[in-house]
């Protein structure tokens, strides 16, 4: 028994960091300051909650158009592609935008009396909202092509490594980027807990003031990746000085260590691709800022159509058996992530009826976050033995089987298994449990894909297959804001808002409606997916 969980442990997590590279660093430190983003999460909830009038239907919409620059990740790719030697420059613009983004709530929050001056508080979080995403896709986009740069084509005496072993490697190195995303989540959420502590029974003026704090702290995020790629630039120095000492030319040391040096050379412009994106980018900002009827049902299909397009051209790059499982797994993967979630309404209501408070919270963050890291390894086998339909099969049923519990709270089951515990089983006790049992599978539908892409792209395409894929899937979770809006303006949900000044109620809680909005995204997040399911299935395309 002990000789069997100690061969599992060294196979599923010792093995894994045996196979960490120092090369593999510089993305996972762009990864783990995407993870450690979560920071103003908590902080982002209850000052919306509190400060800000704006309905569950509206974030929703605005989470739609937060969610549209990560469908430019196709072009942001394809530049990276041909700007290869300077990519790391885009870190840096990515990291200017979070900057901003985080120092307009920080100074909302500290010195709103000034800011409102200006514009309104509602404004100034709408642009905070909007400019964060633009960071992020940067920097994402930058560290995807990072990671094909990360995994080494020769060891350390110049011998090239087998096919195999780089298999490993790819899956390995985008194992590890979830693992650093995760592991930030985990110290963003013992720094909330931290700071949280005790919270009941603050008054308010101390508690505005680590929401501050928390905005402040997190400007160590474009910090983190911009020293990634001062570490990538110390590490292919080395590399290159220590194949140099073996008495390698300059022509074959780049051969060795440039990506772009293998199946053709550098990339060069893809003009649909270019044109396509600048039609895009044109279309969504003329939809948006024209405040047309349906704006965002009308950039969305724009949004897919154009991404569609690009999307067939690009896989003209493939044989015909790699096109039809990119086009089989992109599908199933599109359809489980477009599945729309219930809204802030539901924490809004665990917050006002369940007394879940920003401590409590930070527990649940820390809890999902550290069990989510150790789902990776849990998790590992499955991922690289288990196709993905398999893998999306399995999440679906058990997001299911995990959101019940929750919607039972809504119609009472806290108070009735307290009453039979004596007090033991509450819903504190059940959210602990459910969120427990939910975490380890979050975060491992994509890792299969991405080790599938990284593996079988084009070398001289990686970047843009990445981001193409990226936008794709990305789309689908602009879809998913979509439902949710539509969700939110089927089944009204208000939370209680107070005037700032007098106290007085100006919007009274109604929770009324979120139970029948529960079940019914409950039922759309088993159908979507296995319909998607059943096209791999039963057509000619298959899933990787």
């Amino acid at each position: 028994m002990l000789t069997s969980l100690a061969r599992w442990i060294d196979r599923n997590i010792l093995e894994l960091g045996r196979e960490m590279r120092l090369s593999y660093l510089p993305p996972l430190m762009v990864y783990m300051a995407y993870g450690i983003s979560g920071l103003t999460g908590i902080v982002g909830t209850f000052f919306v909650k509190e400060y800000l009038g704006l309905s569950a239907a509206f974030l929703a919409a605005l989470g739609f158009w937060a969610g549209i620059p990560w469908a430019l990740k196709m072009p942001m790719g394809h530049l990276v592609d041909l700007l290869w030697r300077w990519k790391s420059w885009l870190i840096c613009v990515g990291a200017g935008l979070l900057a901003a983004s985080l120092s307009i709530m920080a100074a909302l929050i500290g010195h709103r009396d000034e800011m409102t001056a200006i514009m309104s508080a509602e404004a100034w979080y709408i642009l905070s909202v909007l400019l964060a995403p633009i960071g992020y896709v940067i920097q994402d986009t930058v560290a995807d092509a990072m990671t094909v740069e990360a995994v080494p084509r020769v060891d350390e005496r110049g011998r090239p490594f087998d096919d195999r072993t780089r298999k490993l490697m790819h899956t390995t190195m985008q194992t590890l980027g979830r693992v650093a995303i995760i592991g930030g989540g985990v110290l963003v959420a013992l720094i909330n807990l931290y700071l949280f502590r005790g919270v009941e029974g603050r008054p308010q003026s101390e508690i505005v003031g680590i929401y501050q704090q928390v905005y402040l702290m997190a400007l160590v995020i474009p910090a983190v990746s911009v020293m990634g790629i001062a570490v990538a630039a110390l590490i292919k120095r080395r590399d290159r000085r220590r194949l140099r000492a073996q008495g390698y030319s300059v022509e074959q040391i780049r051969a060795m260590t440039s990506v772009h040096g293998e199946e053709g050379g550098a990339a060069k412009p893809n003009w649909w691709i270019l044109g396509g994106s600048l039609l895009f980018a044109l279309f969504t900002l003329t939809v948006g800022l024209g405040r047309f009827p349906y704006s965002e049902e009308i950039v969305f299909a724009g949004s897919l159509g154009i991404v569609g397009f690009l999307l067939v051209r690009l896989t003209n790059e493939l044989e015909p058996s790699a096109r039809a499982t990119l086009v089989g797994t992109a599908t199933v993967i599109f359809m489980f992530r477009a599945v729309p979630g219930p809204g802030p309404g539901q924490t809004w209501w665990m917050i006002d009826e369940l007394k879940f408070d920003q401590e409590f919270l930070s527990v649940l963050s820390l809890i999902g976050s550290s069990l989510t890291l150790a789902g990776m390894f849990i998790f590992r086998r499955f991922m690289a033995e288990r196709s993905i339909v398999y893998v999306v099969g399995f999440l679906t049923l058990m997001g299911v089987v995990l959101s019940v519990p929750i919607v039972s709270m809504y119609y009472g089951l806290h108070e009735w298994t307290a009453r039979m515990t004596g007090g033991v089983v509450d819903a504190r006790f059940i959210a602990l449990v459910d969120t427990a049992l939910e975490s380890p599978l979050g975060q491992i539908s994509m890792i299969p894909m991405l080790a599938w892409i990284a593996n079988s792209a084009p070398a001289n395409l990686k970047a843009t297959f990445f981001a193409v894929m990226a936008s794709f899937t990305n789309l689908a979770l602009s879809l998913s804001q979509l439902g949710t809006k539509y969700l939110n303006q089927i089944f009204i949900v208000t939370r209680e808002m107070r005037d700032p000044a007098t106290g007085m109620v100006q919007t009274p809680a109604d929770y009324s409606d979120l139970g029948m909005l529960l079940i019914t995204q409950l039922v759309i997040s088993l159908a979507l997916p296995f319909a998607a399911i059943l096209f791999a299935k039963m057509t000619r395309f298959q899933s990787a």
